[in-house]
């Protein structure tokens, strides 16, 4: 079973998996350079912006899920955001991103946060059985975007 760990603890993984959010969601980096974004994200490891959960199959990373301080500019009243859901294809269907997303929850419960934020464009309905409830949808990116939240 893949374990779970803290980006921070394993910084070798901080570019690769910058690397494939870059991708995974090229509509939010549309006008920041990958190498930029890199930078960013290794130093939200450590400065409370970006607090990234990963999971790992020994040393090889499966995908991640971060506790964000802010992830809608549109929206920056709100917040934490659980952000950067992403597993691999070949690790998808396994229960991972369950895994890594309640964690995080537990994560923000912890800390006193009574919810957590989240936006999707594809996934609302995957959220909505999870016990995220959609507040409102608008548009962003070229897409309609849900914009939900999880009372913890």
């Amino acid at each position: 079973m893949p374990t779970l760990a803290w980006l921070r603890d394993h910084p070798a993984h901080a570019a690769p998996l910058a690397e494939w959010l870059y991708r995974q969601f090229p509509y939010e980096f549309a006008e920041q350079p990958l190498a930029e974004w890199q930078a960013e994200f290794a130093a939200g490891q450590h400065n409370g912006e970006w607090e990234m959960l990963i999971a790992l199959d020994g040393d090889v990373l499966l995908g991640s899920a971060g506790l964000a301080r802010d992830d809608l500019p549109q929206r920056a009243e709100l917040g934490p955001w659980l952000a950067c859901v992403y597993v691999r294809p070949e690790a998808r269907g396994q229960g991972l991103a369950e895994r890594l997303i309640e964690h995080i929850c537990a994560t923000a419960r912890t800390r006193g946060y009574p919810r957590l934020y989240l936006h999707t464009h594809d996934r609302a309905d995957y959220y909505a059985k999870r016990g995220w409830t959609l507040l409102e949808q608008f548009q962003a990116w070229g897409a309609v975007q849900h914009l939900m939240s999880r009372d913890l």
